[in-house]
This record gives structure tokens, C-alpha cells and sequence, in this order.
């Protein structure tokens, strides 16, 4: 996968998020790791739903659904401001699936990549290896 110069990569799974920016070239893309902000995940996700049952989703699905909803939110909110010009998301595949419930149109615009896999515990040299790949 290409990556533009300065693209903002979110790495995330249901509990944990990694940004960085890309200040290599497209060809040879180089992770510098950002700052990562506090991630609201108070909204129940895409289920909604507060009480667990053989039906539901249990607890643990749901916090990893508000996560995910809470940090759709915050790349919503950098696409809205202009905070961004290119994005790549590498998330955990439930994860991701997530993520796209939630993703605004602004968003859509200037996502260039996904990828279905969990890295949140790599290192920033797996995660260059692994787009490089995709």
C-alpha cells in the first residue's frame, strides 16, 4: 500500500489506540509515533444495548464496541477540522468492522487503506513491514 507523506496511520484494537504520522516518503513510509489523545468510550457502540444476556453482546464486546465507536469519533472529528489529510486504519478485524459503522463522510474521503489485522502490540518497524505489504 502507498502511503502519502504525512498520513496519519491509526493502529487500534477494542482497547488500545497507536497514531502516527508518516514522515517518510510514499514509497519508503517511516512511523513517527504521535501523541494519542483520550479516547471517550462512554457510547455504548453500534449495539446500544446496557445489560448482557445469551442474546446480547456480553460486557467485554461492549466496552470494546464503545471503544471502537469512541475512537471512530476522534478520527471523525480530525476529518471535520481539517486535522488531517490521508488516513490508514490497521485495526483488529471486529475492530474494524466497528470503525465503519461510525465512519463519517469527511472521514471516508480521506481514508486511503485499511487493514484487517491486529499489530496494537507491534513495533512502529512491523507496522512500516506490514503496509508495505498490504
Amino acid at each position: 500500500m502507498k502511503l502519502p507523506k504525512g498520513a496519519l496511520v491509526a493502529v487500534c484494537d477494542g482497547a488500545k489506540l497507536s497514531l502516527f504520522k508518516n514522515t517518510g516518503d510514499e514509497a519508503q513510509p517511516s512511523l513517527t509515533a504521535l501523541n494519542t489523545p483520550a479516547v471517550d468510550d462512554d457510547n455504548m457502540g453500534s449495539g446500544g444495548r446496557h445489560q448482557s444476556s445469551a442474546a446480547n453482546p456480553d460486557d467485554s464486546t461492549q466496552n470494546e464496541d464503545a471503544y471502537a465507536a469512541g475512537i471512530a469519533a476522534l478520527l471523525n472529528k480530525r476529518a471535520l477540522s481539517g486535522g488531517m489529510d490521508h488516513l490508514v486504519v490497521i485495526a483488529a478485524p471486529r475492530t474494524l468492522g466497528e470503525l465503519r459503522k461510525h465512519w463519517h463522510k469527511a472521514l471516508k474521503s480521506k481514508l486511503v487503506g485499511e487493514l484487517a489485522k491486529d499489530l496494537t502490540g507491534s513495533s512502529t518497524a512491523d507496522i512500516e513491514a506490514a503496509i508495505a505489504r498490504a
